[in-house]
C-alpha cells in the first residue's frame, strides 16, 4: 500500500513540475499581489443568502430533492452565474461521494463544473477581476479535481489543482475579513507545509509555489468551521480528514466528527466515518453500536444510506466481532456483506476485503479449504490495502487469531 502511494505522489509531483515549469511566475505572481477591494458579489444577496444556507443544511442532511428546489431558485435568479450550476451539482457530488466505486454521476458531474467554469469564463471576459466568477471558477476546478484524484487520473487531477490554485489564493486576498474565502487558503497553507514535511522527495517541486504553514493553515480551517457561512460544513470535514489521516489525533477527529453528526444527523457519510474513527482508535463497543444503527437505517431504507454504507457497517460489524474472537458471528456479516456485494461487478474495497476477512474467520474456526478458497479468490480480484500480501501470506500459513 505504501509503495503504490509513493507511486502515484511521485506521478502527481511530475505532473506538477511540468504544469509549473511552464507557469514559473504562478509563485511569484502570488507572493506580489497586493489587497485589493472586494466587488459586490451575489452571495450578498440576503435572498441569495437565505435560500443557500438553508438549501446547504438540507443537502448536508440528505434532502437532496428540497435542497435541489432552493439551489434551483437561485440558478433562476441569476440566470448566467455560475453559482446556480455550481450548487446544484452538489447533490450529484454527494452521490458520488457515498458510494466511490460507482462512477455513474462521474459524466453529470463533470458537465456541471464545465458549466461552471464556462459561466465565470464569460465574467471573466467582461472584468477579468470579477470576484464570483474567480470564486467559483477555482471551487469547480478544485472539486472536479478531486473527482479525477479519486478515479487515478492523477495528471489531470494535479493539473486541476493548480488551476484552481490561483484562485482560491487571489478570493482570500481580496476579501481577507471573511471567514468563508480563508477556506482555500487554509487548505492550501496546511497542505503546503504538510507535503514538505511528510514527503522529502517533494520538496524541490515545492519551490514553484507559496510556502505553507501547518498551524496557519489549521487556524484559517477552523476559522471557517466555527464561523463561515457557507463552507463552515466543508471545514469541519477538512479538519476532520486532516487530523484523523495526517495528525493521527483522536481527540480533535472526535471533537469534528461528533460537530459534524450533531449538526446533520442524517448524513450517512458522517455516521459511517464516525463509526471508523471510534474503530481506529479500538473503540470497538462504541463503533458497534453505530455501525449497527447504519445499517438498520439502511433495512428501514433511510435516505442516503445506500448498499455502499451498509456494506462498511458489516464489515466493522465483522471486525468488532473478531477482535472478540466470536467468529461464528463475524462469519454471519461476512457472509451479508457478499452477498451485498454481488449486486454489481465493481471490485470494491469492502467487498475485497470482507472475502479476506471471511478466510480468516474460516480459519479461526477450523474450516481450512474453506478458507483457502476466500484466499484465492481475493487474489483474482483488485488489490486493496495490500490484500494479495495478506491472502498469500494466510495461504502459506493459517491465521490464528
Amino acid at each position: 500500500m505504501q509503495r503504490r502511494l509513493v507511486t502515484r505522489i511521485r506521478y502527481i509531483l511530475l505532473a506538477i513540475v511540468l504544469l509549473a515549469a511552464a507557469r514559473p511566475a504562478v509563485a511569484q505572481r502570488t507572493a506580489q499581489a497586493q489587497p485589493a477591494a472586494r466587488p459586490a458579489s451575489v452571495l450578498d444577496d440576503a435572498m441569495a443568502q437565505f435560500q443557500l444556507k438553508r438549501g446547504l443544511d438540507l443537502l448536508y442532511n440528505m434532502k437532496f430533492e428540497q435542497a435541489h428546489a432552493l439551489f434551483d431558485l437561485v440558478d433562476r435568479r441569476y440566470p448566467d452565474h455560475p453559482v446556480g450550476p455550481f450548487v446544484k451539482a452538489l447533490d450529484t457530488w454527494w452521490k458520488i461521494l457515498m458510494d466511490l466505486s460507482d462512477t455513474s454521476h462521474d459524466a453529470a458531474f463533470f458537465a456541471a463544473m464545465e458549466e461552471v467554469i464556462e459561466r465565470s469564463d464569460r465574467l471573466l471576459r467582461r472584468d477579468k477581476n470579477n470576484f464570483d466568477a474567480m470564486f467559483f471558477k477555482g471551487a469547480a476546478l478544485g472539486m472536479r479535481g478531486r473527482l479525477k484524484s479519486n478515479r487515478g487520473d492523477w495528471f489531470q487531477a494535479a493539473r486541476d489543482g493548480i488551476r484552481a490554485m490561483d484562485y482560491v489564493l487571489d478570493v482570500a486576498k481580496k476579501d481577507p475579513a471573511n471567514d468563508d474565502y480563508v477556506f482555500g487558503k487554509g487548505i492550501y497553507d496546511y497542505y503546503a507545509a504538510a507535503v514538505r514535511e511528510r514527503y522529502p522527495f517533494a520538496r524541490p517541486v515545492m519551490v514553484f509555489f507559496p510556502d505553507g504553514d501547518k498551524e496557519r493553515g489549521l487556524a484559517l480551517l477552523e476559522r471557517t468551521a466555527r464561523h463561515g457561512r457557507f463552507i463552515q460544513t466543508e471545514a469541519a470535514y477538512f479538519l476532520l480528514q486532516i487530523y484523523y489521516i495526517f495528525e493521527n489525533d483522536e481527540a480533535k477527529s472526535v471533537e469534528y466528527v461528533s460537530w459534524l453528526r450533531e449538526r446533520y444527523p442524517d448524513n450517512s457519510f458522517f455516521h459511517t466515518l464516525e463509526g471508523r474513527i471510534y474503530a481506529r482508535w479500538g473503540h470497538w463497543a462504541r463503533a458497534q453500536d453505530v455501525f449497527a444503527a447504519v445499517l438498520d437505517r439502511y433495512k428501514r431504507k433511510q435516505a442516503g444510506y445506500n448498499a455502499a454504507a451498509a456494506e462498511q457497517a458489516l464489515y466493522y460489524l465483522a471486525r468488532g466481532r473478531m477482535v472478540y474472537s466470536d467468529y461464528e458471528e463475524a462469519l454471519a456479516h461476512l457472509n451479508q456483506l457478499e452477498a451485498l456485494g454481488a449486486r454489481n461487478d465493481r471490485e470494491g474495497y469492502f467487498k475485497v476485503l470482507g472475502l479476506l476477512r471471511q478466510g480468516m474467520a474460516l480459519d479461526a474456526l477450523g474450516r481450512r479449504d474453506e478458507a483457502v478458497r476466500r484466499y484465492r479468490q481475493v487474489l483474482d480480484m483488485k488489490d486493496w490495502s495490500d490484500a494479495h500480501e495478506r491472502a498469500k501470506a494466510f495461504l502459506e500459513r493459517p491465521y490464528q487469531g
